[in-house]
Order: structure tokens, then sequence, then C-alpha cells
């Protein structure tokens, strides 16, 4: 859509809920892909030309997951907050590839560490977004027990945003893993009881419900398919919407 202002676009402040493991690319099956983080900047880049306020919140399961196999015999709290540990230095490596790519960003931890991160405040944050920084949101929730998947909603909803879009390696929400069922059927469209009482593998529960709860709209599009997130910020039908 050339020409397209802010006010005509659909979102104009989104969380972006990025998975850890999206950080491997193809290259890797541990650690953080340089190629792939450069790649995030650039399509990042260009929806923040477009004048959208934008977070991110990122997974830790490249580096390590709280109930991973390699977590097996450790406490849980322990363990969730080794996984949130490894969310920050995945915040970081987004953050260094955004102001390569001349974008100013902010992250915020919800674990303090100021030498690296800025706390996690509510109004910072939205201030940030609105000089145009794209605020990265770190360390979870702070708390055991809860995923980034959980962490991402909450943070959209503290900030506003006016909707989550999660990206994946696959172009939506199937009825089952397209990867194993070459015949499993995608949804364009799907309410959140939808996505709860089909027990769809999109967020967890508590994310899925913390959405159903406030609005908060989700869309779960294929984050390797270049151009996608500037097409759903202006309006086009990629992926799958999760809406009432």
């Amino acid at each position: 859509m050339p020409g397209t202002s802010k006010k005509d676009l659909p979102w104009k402040r989104i969380l972006l809920k990025l998975s850890g493991e999206a950080l491997l690319g193809e290259e890797k099956d541990f650690g953080i892909d340089r190629n792939f983080t450069e790649y995030l900047a650039r399509e990042i880049r260009e929806v923040h030309k477009l004048g959208v306020e934008i977070a991110a919140v990122v997974g830790g399961g490249n580096i390590f997951r709280g109930v991973s196999d390699s977590a097996q015999g450790m406490d849980r709290v322990s363990a969730d907050h080794m996984g949130m540990l490894a969310t920050v230095i995945n915040a970081l490596s987004l953050q260094d590839a955004l102001e390569n790519a001349g974008v100013f960003t902010r992250v915020l931890s919800a674990i303090e560490m100021r030498e690296v991160a800025e706390p996690f405040i509510r109004r910072r944050a939205i201030r940030h977004m609105e000089k145009g920084r794209v605020a990265i949101f770190a360390a979870g929730t702070g708390n055991p027990y809860f995923s980034t998947d959980t962490a991402a909603a909450l943070r959209a909803m503290e900030v506003k945003a006016d909707v989550i879009l999660k990206g994946t390696k696959v172009d939506g929400i199937y009825d089952a893993d397209p990867v194993k069922h070459p015949r499993a059927r995608r949804f364009d469209r799907l309410s959140y009881l939808d996505v709860l009482q089909k027990g769809l593998k999109v967020m967890d529960t508590t994310a899925i419900s913390l959405c159903m709860d406030n609005k908060l709209p989700i869309i779960v599009y294929d984050i390797k398919r270049a151009g996608n997130l500037r097409r759903i910020v202006q309006g086009e039908k990629v992926g799958t919407l999760v809406k009432d």
C-alpha cells in the first residue's frame, strides 16, 4: 500500500512475540543465528518506518528452557530463572541487530540488572514507544511458572498494544502439525474458545485466557517469509487471526 500513513493502519501499536527457537534460524541447533537476527531487524525496521509503535518479547528456548530435558532434576524455580536470563541474552542480541539497522531500542527487564537493561516500568515503556523506540521486554514476568507467552500477553495489555503478532515457523494455526501431517487444515480465523477447546498449540492457556478476557487479538504468522510483518500492519490477511 504505497503512501500508507499511520492513521490508515489497522494496528498502530503492536507487540511482537518471538520464540527463542526462532533465533536459531536455519543454521543452528543452539544459540543465536546472527543472519536471522539481522533479517528480523530489517523486517521490524520496515514497519517502524511506517510509524507503528513496536514492542517485542523474546523467548529463551534456544539457550535454556525451564521445562526442557536439560532442566530435569533441577528445582523448577531455579530452572525458570535460568530461562528468564536466557531471554535477556536474546533481547540484547535483537537490540544490537536493530541498532545496527538504525532503529533505536530499549531493553526493559522484569529482573533488575541495571548494567545491561532498564527495569520494566510500564509508563516508561509506553513513553519509549511513543518516542519511536522499539521496547524489548526481557526476563518474562520476573516470576517462575509463567511462560514468555503469558509475559507477552501481560506486557501487551500493560502498554495498550492493539494486537499480539506471534511469529512462528509455519504460516498460521493448523488442526495438526503441518510438518508431520501434510493434510493438516489451516485456519484463517478462530475464536479464543476455539483455541482452548481444540487444544491448539498457539500460546499457553494462561496467555490465551488473558487475551480473551481483555479482547486482545492475536495473529499467528510465518516469520520467515520476508514482508509478512509489513503486510499485516498494513491490513492484509496474513496467517491466522484469533479474536472473538
